[in-house]
C-alpha cells in the first residue's frame, strides 16, 4: 500500500466508521450468528499473493460485521459499557497513525508528560487528595495484578522477586465473593495461590465485607502462622454492584500494616459527580485505586487508570533497568514502563486528553447522572409490573430483576429463557447473574449515546417478551 492508497483507504475507513455509528439503532445489539458460521467463511490458510483492498474491505463488511456484537449500540445494557466516544475514536486514529512505542520518556516525551498531566486531571476530578500519582494500564486486570504483586513484595520485605516464594511465609489476601475474577487471576499469576484468597463474608444492601469478619480472619491467620498481605475492596462489583465500606476496611488495614487496593473499575467513573462519592468514603486511605475510563467515561478501550499513594513501592516491585533502557543525561525522568508489567506501552493518554477537553467534566457528569436516573426509573417501572421482582436495588445505574415463572421451581430456567429470548429479539442486550444462588437478570445503563427513549425501549422489550414466554 503506497501513500495515496493509504490516504484513500483511511478516508474510506473513517467514513465507514461514521456511517456505522449513525445507523447502529437499526442493527440487533448482539450478534445473531451461530457458532462457527464466521470461521466457515474464512480461508483455511493465508494467501500467497496479496489481494486487492476492495476485496478485503468487501469481506469485512459481508463476513465480519454481521458477526459482531455492537458494544457502541445505545441499547447495549449488558455487562458494563466499553465506551468509545467519537472524539476518543478520532484520537485513536492519530495514535494508530503515529504508532509510537511509549515505553520510556525518551521514546516519546510528549506521551509520558501528557500521561502525567491527565492522570492528575483525573485525580482532581475524582476528588482524590494530592499525593496520589498514577499510570495508565491496559485494563483493571493489569492494575490489580500490579497491586497484588506490590502487596506481595511489601509483605515479604521485597524478597519475593529475588528469592521466589518457596520457603517464604504463606501469604493471605482478603476480599469478598463480589470482586471481579481479575482478582482471582492476579492471585494465581502472583504465585500467592487461590487457597490463600480468603473470602470474607459480606452482607447488607451493598453486600459489603463485614469488618468484624475481616478482623476475625486476620487474627485466625496470624494464629496459624500465616502472613496477611493485603485487602482488596470492591466498589461497584460486576455482578450486582457490591460495594465495601472502604473507610472501615482502611482502618483495619492500617492497624495490621496491610496493603489496601480498591477496585472501582466501573463505578470509579461516577466519582466525578460529588454526590456519588459516598460509595467510596475513605478511599484516600487506600494504597492503590483502579478505575476504567474505558467503561463509563468514554475513553476507548484499552484505558485503565491505576492510582498509587507510594509510586516507589510499585516501581520497586516492577522496574528492571538494563543499560539499553536507561535515559542518560537526564535526572528525574518518569518511565511508565517501570510502573507496569508489560514493557511496551501505547499512547493511551491522548484519548483522555481529547475526551476531557471536548466534553468537559460537566458534560460527562450530565451523562452519568442521566444514566443513574434512567436506571432508577426503569427499576421502579419493572417493580410495578405483575410478576416482576427487583432482586437488587440500583447501585448507580446497575440493578437486577427476576420474572416469576408459573411454577416457582422453574424460575431459574424461566429467567434464563427470558434473557436469551430478549437477546435473540435484538432490540436490547442484557446478561444474567446469580444472587444468593438464584438466577437474576442484570440491567445497567452506561453506553455513551444512550437516551431516555432507549431505556424506555428496554422496558417495552423486557415486558413484552416476558409476557410472551
Amino acid at each position: 500500500m503506497d501513500g495515496e492508497d493509504f490516504r484513500k483507504w483511511s478516508h474510506k475507513a473513517a467514513d465507514w466508521g461514521a456511517d456505522y455509528r449513525a445507523d447502529l439503532r437499526e442493527r440487533p445489539v448482539r450478534a445473531q450468528t451461530r457458532p462457527g458460521a464466521v470461521a466457515a467463511r474464512i480461508a483455511a490458510s493465508a494467501p500467497e499473493e496479496g489481494e486487492a483492498m476492495e476485496a478485503i474491505f468487501a469481506d469485512f463488511e459481508d463476513v465480519i460485521v454481521p458477526g459482531m456484537t455492537h458494544w457502541q449500540h445505545p441499547r447495549f445494557f449488558a455487562y458494563f459499557p466499553a465506551n468509545a466516544a467519537p472524539v476518543s475514536v478520532v484520537a485513536e486514529y492519530l495514535v494508530s497513525a503515529m504508532a509510537a512505542q511509549c515505553m520510556l520518556w525518551q521514546t516519546s516525551p510528549a506521551a509520558t508528560e501528557l500521561e502525567t498531566k491527565v492522570i492528575d486531571w483525573l485525580r482532581q476530578a475524582l476528588g482524590l487528595p494530592e499525593g496520589f500519582a498514577g499510570v495508565i494500564q491496559d485494563s483493571a486486570s493489569s492494575a490489580t495484578l500490579s497491586a497484588v504483586l506490590t502487596m506481595r513484595e511489601r509483605a515479604l520485605e521485597w524478597q519475593g522477586n529475588r528469592q521466589g516464594l518457596s520457603g517464604q511465609p504463606r501469604l493471605r489476601v482478603y476480599s469478598t465473593d463480589q470482586v471481579h475474577t481479575s482478582i482471582d487471576r492476579a492471585i494465581w499469576v502472583s504465585g500467592i495461590g487461590e487457597e490463600n484468597l480468603v473470602r470474607v463474608p459480606s452482607g447488607g444492601r451493598w453486600r459489603s465485607m463485614q469488618p468484624e469478619a475481616l478482623e476475625a480472619a486476620i487474627a485466625e491467620d496470624l494464629a496459624a502462622g500465616y502472613c496477611p498481605a493485603g485487602v482488596i475492596a470492591c466498589v461497584g462489583g460486576t455482578s450486582v454492584g457490591g460495594s465495601d465500606d472502604v473507610a472501615a476496611l482502611g482502618a483495619i488495614a492500617r492497624r495490621h500494616g496491610l496493603y489496601l487496593h480498591v477496585d472501582a473499575a466501573w463505578a470509579g467513573s461516577a466519582m466525578i459527580c460529588p454526590e456519588f462519592r459516598h460509595f467510596w468514603t475513605g478511599v484516600e486511605e487506600a494504597d492503590s485505586v483502579v478505575f476504567n475510563p474505558h467503561k463509563w467515561l468514554g475513553a476507548q478501550f484499552d484505558c485503565s487508570v491505576h492510582f498509587v499513594r507510594d509510586p516507589e513501592s510499585l516501581v520497586k516491585t516492577l522496574a528492571i533497568r538494563p543499560e539499553f533502557l536507561k535515559t542518560h543525561g537526564h535526572d528525574g525522568i518518569v518511565n511508565y514502563s517501570e510502573w507496569t508489567v508489560p514493557l511496551g506501552r501505547r499512547f493511551r493518554a491522548l484519548k483522555i486528553w481529547f475526551l476531557l477537553r471536548a466534553h468537559g467534566l460537566e458534560g460527562l457528569r450530565a451523562m452519568i447522572r442521566n444514566h443513574v436516573a434512567w436506571s432508577e426509573k426503569l427499576a421502579a417501572r419493572l417493580a410495578a409490573q405483575p410478576g416482576f421482582e427487583i432482586v437488587t436495588e440500583p447501585m448507580l445505574s446497575l440493578f437486577s430483576f427476576r420474572h416469576q415463572a408459573r411454577d416457582e421451581r422453574e424460575t431459574d430456567e424461566h429467567n434464563l429463557r427470558l434473557v436469551e429470548a430478549i437477546n435473540n429479539d435484538g432490540r436490547i442486550y442484557l446478561t444474567q447473574t446469580r444472587v444468593d444462588g438464584k438466577v437474576a437478570i442484570r440491567f445497567q445503563a452506561g453506553q455513551f449515546e444512550t437516551t431516555e427513549a432507549d431505556v424506555d425501549a428496554a422496558f417495552e422489550a423486557i415486558t413484552q417478551i416476558a409476557a410472551g414466554l
